[in-house]
């Protein structure tokens, strides 16, 4: 009688569970039925906003339903990463994930979430380059130049960063390391005001991420010297990487991708992933980012969630070695 019962038990629980799962499958298969949010955590006009707007607008076109991207900068993009963590795992609300989401761990002693434990993996989209570039008052046109005007003024010259422990941060502070130049940090909340002080003057150079430098380095305003990948990037063919420029081995690349709060739905994750996917390979997408100077670059999540993982511990390194520390 006892064995009755407990298979009896048993086949409920099964049923139960392959209801549930039916019902899952229900609900993933008609989402989206209603706006997704893409929480920037950065001000309008930097890299994360501009690869967000445009994929969004696709996506909008593709499922026709609203995709609404929410600028939240601040505290080095902890804030708009705080409000994904805490926002349902239904597939409505995602994050612009940058390389800061893989920096952050290693820059705040207290960080109120995991970037890996937290988040659900969506798919990367794009891989950037950090572009040095220079005001055109600084008298110099490569990087040796720079390397050797710097020397003579060490001290006298500021580089602009989008903040602290960020990537151009990050990145001048290897530079700094590689070089023996003395260069004075000034940190800007995002990468907009960040680039307007340089193209101002109030700045002598940064090392800013492609989408944001490619414009202002093709209308004249500010003089590229190298870029921090270790190939040349197609926005720039003429620019050569820093490595080649003179400063052998150099190399710092960054990458944009999305993620969700942790516990979405595998269907949702990989009816996400198939659609940005999809749309970042299309050629007139791939050509628009090479355009910004985003190397078009998709994965699936679970490739995601390992480059994460590796991020973690190579930026681990970079901030130990950079002395930055948020507490």
């Amino acid at each position: 009688m006892k064995t009755t019962h407990a298979i009896r038990g048993y086949t409920r629980l099964c049923l139960l569970a392959a209801a549930a799962l039916a019902a899952q499958g229900a609900w993933a298969q008609a989402y989206p039925t209603k706006a997704i949010r893409i929480v920037v955590p950065f001000p309008a006009g930097g890299t994360s906003d501009i690869l967000s707007r445009a994929i969004g607008q696709k996506i909008t076109e593709e499922w026709k339903q609203p995709v609404v991207v929410d600028n939240r900068p601040g505290a080095s993009a902890n804030i708009g990463a705080e409000i994904v963590v805490k926002s349902p795992p239904d597939g409505y609300t995602l994050l612009a994930a940058s390389t800061i989401h893989t920096i952050n761990p290693s820059l705040y002693s207290k960080l109120s979430y995991d970037p890996v434990r937290d988040f659900t993996p969506i798919t990367l989209v794009a891989k950037t380059s950090q572009v040095l570039v220079v005001h055109p008052s600084v008298p110099v046109k490569t990087v040796k130049e720079l390397i050797a005007y710097a020397k003579k003024r060490p001290g006298e010259l500021n580089y602009s960063s989008a903040g602290n422990g960020s990537q151009p941060h990050l990145t001048a502070e290897m530079f700094k390391a590689r070089t023996g130049v003395n260069i004075v940090h000034v940190p800007y909340k995002g990468a907009p005001p960040q680039i307007a002080d340089l193209l101002a003057g109030h700045v002598a150079l940064t090392f800013g991420t492609s989408p944001t430098a490619v414009p202002h380095v093709r209308a004249g305003k500010l003089r590229a010297l190298g870029v921090s990948t270790a190939q040349r990037i197609a926005a720039l063919p003429d620019v050569p990487t820093i490595s080649e420029a003179g400063v052998p081995g150099f190399e710092a690349s960054g990458a944009n991708g999305f993620v969700g709060p942790a516990g979405m739905l595998p269907a949702v994750v990989e009816k996400l992933n198939a659609i940005v996917v999809k749309i970042v390979n299309e050629p007139a997408m791939s050509k628009f980012l090479s355009e910004q100077g985003a190397e078009p670059f998709t994965t699936t999540p679970a490739e995601y969630a390992a480059y994460i993982k590796a991020e973690v511990v190579k930026w681990a390194k970079a901030v130990k070695d950079s002395g930055a520390r948020i507490d």
